[in-house]
């Protein structure tokens, strides 16, 4: 038995998806409830993963199919594929299981050549016929050569603007049929010039090389990138529906039009579209001519509006979402050409789930696995006016790392952020790269670009921890920081330029765009709320300072998951204390300047601890090598000589000294404690301090610190650094006379931890994954170099997504998983959470609730995200 590569659409329904894509499954669907829909047939994703395995190549049986197929669609319309005297013309279009813009676009009137429109025009003495069907021609050639020759449309564009200036015409409907004639000529000769060979003439040939083209669509490089942006796995292929043509060219009878059952902005119930009469499809889409508002059609053909409004309900009903159609109006008479799930706005997308809740359509836990979670981003986030975003063109594209918009004038250091913020001008800050120095001047911009780094490079944590929007690695611009300026796209950039970018898109604009602030509706609230009816995970925050927590509780963030706490000492008031302490020869002058920092440490936790109004709250211990705090300018080396009564010289030897070859594995995390155990006393005593002073203020709050200490690999190590927090936490409760509880835990972020899980356990009061360390010690991969070679990954399709923005569930999933299974039996009171920044990562949060978390923790803004994913997750595996 052969393999059925070929289903006409009387053989499918909805629930054929996977096989026949999204699009041909509709019209199977549509088919079966008895719909107008031209009668053709789908070739099967199978199909292109056949055509990718025969060495990019459609085998003979599959083309046997599709003939076969075209041999059906002739006897039901009773016209013949490359006939003469009654000629069937169709249309090819691709169609995933999913919907992919970018994907390859339609070819229309499939079937024409020279001989065919003289026959046809030699039947029909009509002067408009004769129009229509040079018309017809010159799409056709058009469209082939663009679409599955890849000859550019702008040669054909310029062949019909050259055409209307010298007949003196401004629209292609005023060409004449005499018009048409020649410019198909001119087109055929164009393609001749470009690729050497004659336009194809055989409608079978023309056939097979459309079914290729689209094939080899799913391959081109931006249906990758919005494949990995999307979590669209390589191996689903697209499949390819052929239909007969209906013409909405044929005359002004008939038209074309596109329409959603709601509006796809806000969500209000009515109907929306637009309509252009004597046109074909493309026309509406391409925005070549201003087509009139649905509503008018009723005007001009009563009857097929009617009808229209019908399969409007029927669909509505029928699918239980809001639908996005394409239709076709021929001689008075509707042809309905797609149907699908339409896409909307993620205010449109809220309001539409309660509204088909309150009209009985969806459960409350259907209308909750209706929304995409990364879509709640928008809502946050002030956005690009969208009138204006249209009319502006991207002159770069990096990594959209924390979403928003921004626009300001470029400043290209922290300082001069600040300087400029201070000065009331608004300001976009771009660096080759930031580090933990840059903060205040990140906190200072709108936005930030970076020319490398990924998704989880510093720039991009951060400004998700802040809400800040965010481009990253951006690798085309040529960055010249000396002299402040940089080049992109042709363009140079200098200080105080404006600029503008998208944090969603990754696009980067040139010049001011207006932007609109983020606006949360009621329906925001009740979605959220039937999220947290459905879920069993909990959410946590990342958050280093009051206003973060403050901003992740109003979010629905319900305890700390991770407290970075070296973000604390950037501030200009302790880095001077905190570099004296590096800059310490013996146990005592550390102390000394410790002791300094610590009441600024402890007035943080009482801040955070107060926004937490009784929330778990993690705090983190000291992680970044000390090479990171250290002065690089020459003036900062120069006061802390002074201050430290040193030469600038010994200094200079000391900061030398801290340089590490590879300080992502060198002397940081828990290897700091157990060189300086006063960092870790200092840290205790402000943590227990502080708990106690907030418990004091406010009996009825449970607050119990939970102390997570770094970069653990070994129990003794561990129990080393555990035993200073105990000794000092204890006589600090004891001395205080104060009731306190506090648990000491540690994060798993290096492999022989999650290894050894069932021996740290017995030390640990609870696990949490650090999975952005965990991952580059998995991988081996540097997070911050990565981004040079994973474009090559993707392209060899040796990784489909990030490693370090979608959580690789095969290796590190797996340690993590282990580190459970360990850790659990050993104590079964450990509780686990992740604090990488997978927490906010939708498919990552549901890989959580599997292997049995107990929270995930992210970054303020993603926690409404994490709270909706945690929900799906909940529900998809009940």
């Amino acid at each position: 038995m052969s393999n059925k590569w070929v289903y006409m659409f009387d053989e499918g329904n909805m629930s054929m998806r996977n096989l026949l894509g999204g699009k041909g499954a509709n019209l199977a669907e549509m088919t079966e409830i008895g719909l107008p829909v031209p009668y053709g047939f789908t070739i099967t994703t199978e199909a292109c993963t056949q055509y990718y395995e025969d060495g990019r190549q459609i085998n003979d049986e599959i083309m046997a199919q599709a003939m076969e197929g075209v041999k059906k669609m002739e006897e039901k319309n009773g016209k013949k594929f490359g006939d003469l005297k009654n000629p069937l013309l169709v249309s090819v279009r691709s169609g995933a299981r999913a919907s992919m813009p970018g994907m390859m676009d339609t070819i229309l009137n499939l079937g024409l050549n020279d001989d065919v429109v003289a026959a046809m025009i030699a039947g029909n003495d009509d002067p408009a016929f004769e129009r229509f069907v040079y018309d017809s021609y010159r799409r056709f050639i058009q469209m082939f050569s663009d679409v599955v020759m890849e000859v550019g449309k702008k040669y054909f564009e310029q062949l019909i603007d050259k055409m209307k200036e010298e007949k003196g015409v401004k629209f292609d409907i005023e060409l004449t049929a005499a018009d048409l004639k020649e410019l198909a000529n001119q087109f055929k000769a164009e393609y001749k010039n470009q690729l050497g060979e004659d336009f194809p003439s055989d409608p079978v040939v023309q056939l097979k090389l459309a079914i290729e083209a689209v094939f080899r669509s799913w391959d081109n490089p931006r249906a990758n990138v919005y494949r990995r942006d999307n979590d669209i796995p390589y191996s689903w292929g697209t499949a390819v529906n052929v239909m007969p043509m209906v013409f909405g060219n044929l005359n002004n009878q008939s038209g074309t039009g596109v329409a959603f059952t709601r509006d796809p902005a806000t969500g209000e119930k009515k109907l929306m579209g637009e309509f252009l009469i004597n046109a074909q499809g493309e026309d509406v889409v391409a925005g070549v001519r201003t087509p009139m508002p649905i509503a008018q059609m009723e005007k001009e053909f009563p009857e097929a509006y009617k009808q229209f409004i019908e399969v409007c309900d029927i669909l509505e009903n029928h699918y239980h979402d809001m639908q996005d159609m394409e239709f076709t109006v021929e001689n008075k008479k509707l042809y309905m050409l797609q149907c699908r799930n339409g896409k909307r706005t993620a205010p449109a997308a809220l309001q539409i789930a309660c509204d088909l809740i309150d009209e009985g359509h969806k459960t409350e836990e259907e209308a909750v696995m209706m929304i995409d979670p990364r879509n709640l981003d928008t809502l946050l986030h002030p956005q690009f006016d969208a009138t204006a975003l249209k009319a502006a063109k991207p002159i770069g594209k990096g990594l959209g790392a924390s979403p928003g918009a921004a626009c300001g004038k470029i400043v290209f250091t922290a300082e001069d952020a600040e300087k400029w913020n201070a000065k009331g001008e608004k300001v976009v800050l771009v660096r080759l790269e930031t580090s933990p120095e840059d903060i205040t001047g990140m906190k200072a911009a709108q936005g930030i670009l970076t020319v490398r780094g990924g998704m989880t490079s510093h720039a991009a944590v951060v400004a998700r921890g802040m809400g800040k929007c965010c481009v990253s690695g951006c690798g085309d611009i040529a960055m010249d920081e000396e002299n402040k300026k940089f080049t992109l796209a042709g363009q140079t950039f200098t200080e105080g330029d404006p600029i503008s970018i998208d944090g969603s898109t990754g696009n980067i604009y040139a010049g001011i765009i207006p932007t609109v602030d983020a606006q949360i509706a009621g329906t925001f609230g009740r979605i959220m709320a039937l999220a947290d009816k459905y879920r069993k995970l909990k959410v946590r925050t990342n958050a280093d300072t009051p206003a973060d927590a403050k901003k992740a509780r109003e979010l629905g963030a319900e305890g700390i998951g991770l407290c970075r706490t070296e973000h604390m000492f950037f501030e200009a008031d302790r880095i001077a204390a905190f570099r004296e302490m590096i800059c310490a020869d013996t146990v005592a002058e550390r102390e000394a300047a410790l002791d300094k920092i610590l009441p600024y440490q402890q007035n943080d936790f009482e801040a955070l601890y107060e926004a937490l109004e009784g929330c778990p709250v993690t705090i983190r211990f000291l992680d970044p090598p000390l090479h990171e705090f250290v002065p690089t300018e020459e003036a900062d080396i120069e006061l802390l000589a002074a201050a430290q009564g040193k030469s600038v010289e010994d200094i200079k030897t000391l900061i030398a000294s801290l340089h590490e070859f590879n300080p992502m594995m060198g002397h940081r995390g828990c290897r700091l404690a157990v060189t300086y155990p006063e960092i870790a006393a200092m840290q205790t005593k402000a943590v227990i301090r502080a708990a106690i002073n907030v418990k004091k203020a406010h009996p009825d709050w449970d607050v119990k610190p939970e102390i997570m200490i770094p970069l653990v690999c070994e129990i003794k190590e561990l129990k080393n650094v555990k035993n200073v927090v105990v000794a000092t936490a204890d006589a600090e409760i004891a001395a205080a006379g104060a009731d306190l509880k506090y648990e000491v835990g540690t994060m798993i972020e290096i492999p022989r931890a999650a290894l050894t899980a069932d021996e740290i356990a017995k030390e640990a009061d609870f696990f949490c994954f650090g999975t952005n360390d965990l991952t580059q010690m998995t991988f081996g991969f540097s997070r911050d170099d990565a981004g040079k070679f994973l474009g090559a990954y993707y392209d060899s399709k040796i990784f489909e997504s990030d490693p370090f923005a979608k959580l690789d569930t095969n290796g590190v999933g797996k340690l993590m998983e282990m580190a459970i299974k360990l850790g659990k039996p050993v104590n079964p009171s450990l509780h686990c959470g992740i604090c990488g920044e997978h927490g906010g990562d939708p498919t990552s949060v549901e890989f959580c609730h599997k292997i049995g978390l107990d929270y995930v923790s992210c970054s303020p803004f993603r926690v409404p995200i994490a709270r909706l994913a945690a929900a799906q997750a909940a529900i998809s595996n009940k």
